[in-house]
């Protein structure tokens, strides 16, 4: 989610006004895989944008050549249904139907292919991710008029300061725990892809490079992982490693570097397949680096458990 919100923030800068909310599934712009819709929306105080609020919701069926939009053999990203990579859903506080309709049926200009299956569902669950993106920038702003703006972000750098002195203490522990030892780990999906990490922790400053280097490259299916969620699978490890109790944020991930090659499996280009990857890939990623950290004996993750 991180990911995708700061993907339209850096797209469109300071050009937003009260009253925009964007679209966006894109796995490019920080998107798992298509019938994932998110809508994020930018909350002001001042004339200014403060706070991102964001809804990300799984869509029955956006097109594609299967019904539900999760086709077993697919291989290129439009046979997977409607791609949004910055939809200007909502404008000045309105809804842009007309514009949603359009592109929820441009799969079916794509030879086997359909538009939205489902097109009332679709405009309804959005409707509704808009008024929960809503009703969120609603509460941030009477917190901070309540607070001020200086005390909720106060606490809001502190909740993130938290969270990365917890990861790069837990990085310390593991790295003091095995000194001169590598943190390696290969693990294979189905096809025989391989997937390959390196971790390397600099123990002083609790930073680690997470390195992919040697990955397959992108695959001709739909077993291909966004990077987004490459991302999503180290941050829930981390933390799982932690003992306490750690609200999600951004925060785990600031001593983290990650190193993806180019056109592999974890960082494919923008036209490929990839609904696999969002949730199937993503579990053998997530085995790999429990691997790493031999924090896990990696057996079959995947989602038939």
């Amino acid at each position: 989610m991180s990911y995708a919100v700061r993907y339209q923030a850096k797209v469109h800068g300071d050009t937003l006004e009260e009253g925009d909310i964007l679209l966006s599934n894109h796995p490019a712009a920080g998107g798992s895989h298509l019938p994932d819709l998110t809508v994020m929306m930018p909350t002001f105080h001042d004339g200014k944008i403060i706070f991102w609020t964001a809804a990300r919701a799984h869509h029955a069926d956006i097109g594609g050549i299967r019904a539900g939009s999760m086709p077993p053999f697919s291989k290129e990203l439009w046979e997977e249904g409607a791609q949004f990579k910055s939809f200007k859903l909502v404008k000045a506080g309105k809804f842009d139907e007309k514009g949603l309709i359009e592109a929820l049926n441009e799969p079916g200009k794509y030879p086997g292919c359909s538009g939205t299956r489902t097109l009332h569902d679709n405009i309804s669950d959005l409707h509704a991710q808009v008024a929960a993106c809503h009703r969120g920038a609603v509460l941030l702003q009477a917190l901070v008029n309540e607070q001020s703006l200086d005390t909720v972000q106060f606490y809001m750098r502190a909740v993130m300061h938290t969270a990365e002195r917890a990861v790069r203490d837990l990085l310390r522990e593991v790295s003091k725990r095995f000194s001169g030892k590598a943190l390696e780990a290969v693990d294979f999906l189905d096809d025989g892809t391989r997937l390959v990490l390196k971790i390397s922790i600099d123990t002083e400053k609790g930073d680690a490079v997470f390195d992919f280097t040697g990955t397959s490259p992108q695959t001709y299916n739909n077993l291909n992982t966004p990077t987004a969620i490459l991302y999503s699978a180290i941050i829930y490890v981390l933390r799982s490693l932690i003992v306490s109790d750690l609200p999600l944020n951004q925060g785990c991930l600031n001593p983290i570097q990650v190193i993806v090659p180019p056109e592999s499996v974890v960082n494919p280009t923008e036209n490929v397949a990839v609904c696999a990857g969002n949730v199937e890939s993503s579990q053998r990623v997530t085995d790999v680096i429990f691997k790493a950290f031999q924090s896990c004996a990696a057996s079959q993750g995947g989602c038939n458990k």
